[in-house]
């Protein structure tokens, strides 16, 4: 018999350090429309102890149910403040407050 393995999805996200407060402040009163995602499992915001990289770890099903999460409106819905924040920047002619990279993983054990 196999073994379910579950998809796991990183957000690598880096803040600038006048945009910290901001960033925790969005994750603390997020929609959590994530949540009504079918094949979401649960998800993580990670806090270094030192400056550093934030991250956000989200646990799903498999990886079909992570790609109908990211081209959801829900997906729109849980980043509009965010994304209007980069917007705000961008019109502005500032760099961006926060950087953000992913990457995708297989469980192999847990």
């Amino acid at each position: 018999m196999s073994e379910m393995r579950n998809f796991v999805a990183i957000n690598y996200l880096e803040c600038s350090p006048d945009y910290v407060g901001r960033f925790e402040e969005l994750f603390g009163t997020r929609a959590h429309a994530i949540d009504r995602i079918p094949g979401f499992i649960r998800m993580e915001v990670l806090k270094p102890k030192a400056d550093g990289t934030y991250l956000v770890v989200s646990h799903w099903e498999n990886e079909d149910a992570f790609k109908s999460w990211t081209s959801s409106p829900e997906f729109l819905e849980g980043h509009k403040r965010g994304f209007a924040d980069l917007q705000k920047a961008k019109e502005e002619g500032r760099e961006a407050p926060m950087k953000s990279s992913f990457k995708t993983y297989e469980v192999l054990a847990n």
